[in-house]
């Protein structure tokens, strides 16, 4: 199978002679092309009952990187499992308009900063307003930056709990039925989120260097304001069941997954993709290994940035106390949180223990082959 690794292999250090990238660029770059590799170490396991043998690289553990996101994604839903209510969970996604795509691009920390903030206002104002619920809500929010071509499309994700915790302490819901609209919503979320963009201390260069000049700004803020900002909101899922292996998908997605891409050629790299505005008909995308490298790096985030975030009683300062409220008021006993070490969690993922030889199933002898990453 064809691999985002193979070609960040092949043209890796072109691209970085190319476009002198940032270091923390370079470092993706590096890394997905390391991983799994004998540049990064790793380990010889031996059975001394057979003799079979296996080496094993380790992992460069970016969360870029498309090999190394199911261990991750699978700690990270384990975790979630406990929070999980009995109540009915909608997903609603917030997105920015494409103006505004090439001033995120240029502002990430800045511009993805606001979009958490603006959504996640929206939603918990507009529920703790008697007319629609009265309640405060908890939320999880996973931002994306991707379309289906690599295109960048900053928007977030965001799994709610139908129904929240009332000032007289209190649960408060509508049953199957969503208690915000949508057209409330976007123009609510519009509103704040260009009041705190013209707040925000900005850079402008190249195409957008005009926007330094503070007409033109206004302008472009005046006519976003005028425009229809696309806020979704989903059905409620089936089951509690049904919402994890949702937030599976989405929590630890990178812009492409490896089975995606469909052909490498000379140089050319073929993809699938969905064309959501034809009937959601699947369709092959054709670019150049350097093209490709560029749209996927479009949605490398800042060091340090964080992608999944959690609020109202959701929110980690209050979340045990919030969420054992939430389970009085509504009866349940919340499963217990437990905990499974790495070779269990890559059990569950593969089937396989990995400390067993798959010839005789016999334990392994381990005997590392250099120093490196943990695999």
């Amino acid at each position: 199978m064809v691999e985002v690794q193979d070609i960040f292999r092949d043209f890796g250090n072109e691209y970085i002679e190319r476009f002198n990238p940032p270091p923390h660029i370079c470092k993706i770059i590096r890394a997905i092309t390391n991983c799994r590799t004998e540049a990064l170490g790793g380990h010889t396991d031996f059975c001394g009952h057979c003799g079979y043998t296996h080496q094993s690289y380790n992992s460069c553990r970016n969360r870029h990187c498309p090999k190394c996101q199911a261990l991750v994604k699978e700690k990270w839903i384990l975790d979630r499992q406990s929070e999980l209510l009995p109540v009915p969970y909608f997903h609603i996604v917030f997105s920015l308009p494409s103006e505004l795509d090439v001033i995120a691009l240029q502002n990430q920390q800045v511009v993805y900063n606001i979009l958490f903030r603006a959504s996640s206002e929206t939603l918990k104002e507009l529920a703790s307003d008697p007319k629609f619920l009265g309640a405060e809500i908890g939320l999880t929010s996973i931002l994306h930056t991707w379309g289906q071509t690599l295109s960048l499309h900053p928007h977030v994700h965001m799994i709610v709990p139908g129904g929240g915790l009332s000032p007289e302490g209190k649960w408060n819901d509508r049953g199957k039925k969503f208690f915000l609209p949508v057209k409330v919503m976007s123009r609510k979320f519009r509103g704040k989120f260009l009041y705190y963009l013209k707040q925000a201390k900005l850079e402008f260069n190249g195409s957008q260097e005009y926007l330094t000049d503070l007409y033109h700004f206004e302008n472009l803020i005046s006519t976003l304001y005028h425009k229809d900002w696309y806020v979704y909101c989903k059905r409620p899922f089936k089951t509690t069941v049904s919402v994890l292996e949702y937030l599976g998908r989405y929590t630890h997605r990178v812009a492409i997954s490896n089975y995606r891409i469909i052909d490498y050629v000379d140089g050319l790299v073929s993809f699938k993709w969905r064309d959501y505005s034809d009937k959601n008909t699947e369709k092959v995308m054709k670019l150049p290994a350097l093209e490709f490298m560029r749209r996927f790096l479009l949605h490398a985030l800042p060091p340090q940035f964080t992608k999944i975030r959690h609020y109202g009683f959701l929110g980690s300062p209050i979340k045990a106390k919030k969420l054992k409220l939430c389970c009085l008021l509504l009866n349940f006993n919340r499963p217990e949180k437990y905990k499974l070490s790495v070779l269990e969690l890559i059990k569950k993922i593969i089937g396989i223990d990995i400390t067993l030889c798959p010839k005789c199933g016999n334990p392994f002898s381990r005997k590392p082959l250099s120093s490196g990453a943990s695999p």
